[in-house]
């Protein structure tokens, strides 16, 4: 059986991952709803045209050019939180936290 001091270890590192993703899942919302919206508006106004008439980037709009590097953005922070194992990260936010804490024990003393 794992010991209370193991448990509350790995109950913190999935809250962190829970955290990370709802992160993500905001980001990714708030990415869809905006290109969304933004697309619409085109659609209404009737620039959307400007697209055959001017070429892949509009006419100064740069809808596609703000999609698709938000797009890449996106991509490498779904990398970062659930692909790749940052084993540097990992090491500096735990010696950040002794770090934290020793300075905090410091104080109270």
């Amino acid at each position: 059986m794992k010991s209370d001091t193991q448990y509350n270890y790995l109950r913190l590192q999935a809250a962190n991952k829970v955290k990370r993703l709802k992160g993500f899942y905001f980001h990714l919302f708030l990415y869809l709803i905006v290109n969304l919206a933004w697309f619409l508006f085109l659609l209404l106004s009737n620039h959307l045209s400007s697209y055959y008439e001017y070429g892949f980037w509009g006419m100064g709009y740069g809808h596609v050019s703000t999609a698709v590097i938000w797009g890449v953005v996106l991509i490498v922070h779904y990398l970062l939180i659930s692909v790749m194992k940052l084993s540097f990260s990992k090491k500096w936010e735990e010696r950040k936290i002794q770090e934290l804490l020793g300075e905090e024990k410091q104080y109270w003393e």
